[in-house]
C-alpha cells in the first residue's frame, strides 16, 4: 500500500504545496521569486528540493520540459502572478505540443481581489486551458494537495504534456488543515487486443515495403526496449521524428533511415514515399505533418495508447490501441520470419549508412562515434560550444 499522510494543521498553504512536490518526488524547481509567490519559494529553502534561478519565466517552462523528456517524470515551474504567469505561456504551450510533462505553479492575487482592477490580476485559468491538458486554479485551501496532486497525473499520463495550477497568495499565505496526497503510479494499461495485432502481422508478412515512423512516446523507456525486440525480429526499416529521438540504439542502425520532420528529402522520406505499409508506433501529427510523408498509397497503422486523432492525411486503416510496450512485444512474437529487403529500399539504406560513416568522422560527431562504441547505449552525452 502507498505511504500515508496524516491530517495535520499547516501554519501556511506554501507548506503544504512544497510537501506535496516532495511526496511527488520532484527534486527541482525552476523559476524567478514574485511578491504573490514568494512564501512558496520561503517554504522550498526548508525542504530537500533544489531551487534553480532563471532569468526568464519561459525558461523556467523550457529547462522543466527538459527535466520532463529526460526523467519521464513533470518538471516543476514557480513563477509569480500577472506577467510571471504569461511570460511561461511559450514554454507551457511548446510543451504541450512536443509531449513532454511540465507542472507549473503560478502566483495570483488574492481571491477577494479577482474581481478588482488590482496590480497583476489577470485570469491564468482561461489564458492557460487552451495550451495545456489542466489549468485549474485553488479555490479553497483544503484544495491545495488534490490540485497540485492532479496537475501531476495530468501532465504525466497518457501522451504527457503541461500542466498549470493558479496558487491565489491568501491560499499559499494563510494556515491550512490538509494532508499530502501519495504520489500515484501510471495507470496499468493492457495490450491491443490480439485480433487487431494478428492482423497487422499478416498485413506485415505481406508487405513488400512496409516500415516503421516513430513519434514521442516510441521513446520511453519500456517503448523503446519493446521497439528494438520488434525490430531485431522483424527486420523492418525504420525511420522517426525528432521527438523520438533516442529511440532506435545503435544495434539497428543498418535499419535505421534517420529522422524525418523539416524538408521532406530525408532517406526516411524516400522510404516512406516507397511503403506498402506504414506502422505508425507512438506518433502524433504535431511532430511531422502527415500530408508530408502520406503518399495515400500505403495502409496505415497506428499504435499508441491513445486513438488517432484523424485528418485528412492520417486515418489509420488498423488501430493498436493501448500499452505501446505489451503490444509491441506480442506483435514481435507474431512475426515468423525477418523482412527481405527491395532492391530499392536497400540502396535507400545503404546510401544513409554511407553518409552516417562520412559525418562521423568529422568534428563532434568523431568524437561522439568513437565514445558510442565504447561507452553504454544507456548514456547520455552532452556537448556544447565553449
Amino acid at each position: 500500500m502507498d505511504k500515508q499522510y496524516p491530517v495535520r494543521q499547516w501554519a501556511h498553504g506554501a507548506a503544504l504545496v512544497v510537501s506535496q512536490l516532495e511526496a511527488q518526488g520532484v527534486r527541482q524547481v525552476f523559476g524567478i521569486p514574485g511578491a504573490k509567490i514568494d512564501k512558496v519559494f520561503d517554504s522550498l529553502l526548508d525542504s530537500s528540493i533544489r531551487i534553480i534561478p532563471v532569468r526568464h519565466e519561459a525558461n523556467a517552462a523550457f529547462m522543466a520540459a527538459a527535466v520532463g523528456r529526460i526523467t519521464g517524470k513533470a518538471g516543476v515551474a514557480l513563477v509569480t502572478s500577472g506577467p510571471g504567469c504569461s511570460n511561461l505561456i511559450t514554454g507551457m504551450a511548446t510543451a504541450n505540443s512536443e509531449g513532454d510533462p511540465v507542472v507549473a505553479l503560478g502566483g495570483a492575487v488574492k481571491r477577494a481581489d479577482k474581481a478588482k482592477q488590482v496590480h497583476q490580476s489577470m485570469d491564468t485559468v482561461a489564458m492557460f486551458s487552451p495550451v495545456t491538458k489542466y489549468a485549474v486554479e485553488v479555490t479553497a485551501p483544503d484544495a491545495l494537495a488534490e490540485v497540485v496532486s492532479n496537475a501531476f497525473r495530468a501532465a504525466e499520463q497518457g501522451r504527457p504534456g503541461s500542466a498549470f495550477v493558479s496558487l491565489p497568495q491568501d491560499v499559499v499565505d494563510g494556515p491550512v488543515s490538509g494532508k499530502v496526497l501519495p504520489a500515484s503510479g501510471a495507470p496499468q494499461m493492457g495490450a491491443a487486443p490480439d485480433d487487431a495485432i494478428d492482423q497487422v502481422a499478416k498485413l506485415i508478412a505481406q508487405a513488400k515495403n512496409p516500415i516503421f515512423l516513430l513519434g514521442l512516446m516510441a521513446s520511453q523507456p519500456e517503448n523503446s526496449k519493446a521497439l528494438r525486440r520488434l525490430l531485431e525480429t522483424s527486420h523492418i526499416p525504420v525511420t522517426s521524428t525528432y521527438q523520438a529521438a533516442g529511440a532506435v540504439n545503435q544495434d539497428n542502425f543498418s535499419r535505421f533511415a534517420g529522422r524525418v520532420g523539416l524538408f521532406n528529402n530525408q532517406a526516411g522520406d524516400r522510404l516512406l514515399q516507397l511503403a506498402d505499409l506504414v506502422i505508425c508506433i507512438g506518433y502524433s501529427p504535431v511532430e511531422y505533418e502527415p500530408a508530408m510523408w502520406n503518399s495515400g498509397n500505403a495502409t496505415l497503422v497506428h499504435i499508441d495508447v491513445l486513438p488517432a486523432y484523424e485528418e485528412r492525411n492520417y486515418t489509420p486503416d488498423v488501430e493498436l490501441v493501448g500499452d505501446i510496450a505489451g503490444t509491441l512485444n506480442k506483435l514481435a512474437q507474431n512475426i515468423d520470419h525477418r523482412l527481405v529487403l527491395s532492391p530499392q529500399a536497400a540502396e535507400i539504406l545503404r546510401d544513409r549508412q554511407h553518409q552516417r560513416e562520412l559525418l562521423d568522422r568529422r568534428g563532434a560527431r568523431r568524437w561522439t562515434s568513437t565514445a558510442r562504441r565504447w561507452w553504454p547505449s544507456r548514456w547520455i552525452i552532452a556537448i556544447t560550444r565553449c
